[in-house]
């Protein structure tokens, strides 16, 4: 299961959702406001450590780029294009954390 995730985990609740749910191995990909959760040094910073040594996990460089926090984004979060994303999508049933 490809668990997607879209919102800021500062905001809402979604990222949270996924981390309590999401079976081991399963893949996470953080895009648009999503993307915050990859950050060091946020509130949000062992929950995704914790993610990351659980699942691989995946935000879109895109997003990151135009968020301008390329240079926070934490060691072990695979940045990737859409390309990469289609083939996860078509690899994996797609849950997504709205």
């Amino acid at each position: 299961m490809l668990h997607t995730v879209n919102k800021s985990p500062f905001i809402f609740k979604n990222f949270e959702s996924c981390a309590r749910v999401a079976k081991a191995e399963d893949p996470i990909m953080l895009y648009e406001d999503g993307v915050y959760a990859a950050m060091k040094g946020t509130a949000v910073e062992a929950m995704m450590k914790e993610m990351i040594a659980k699942h691989p996990v995946f935000a879109i460089r895109a997003d990151v780029k135009a968020r301008g926090i390329e240079e926070k984004i934490l060691e072990g979060v695979k940045l990737c294009d859409y390309d990469c994303f289609v083939d996860l999508v078509t690899q994996h049933k797609i849950y997504a954390w709205l």
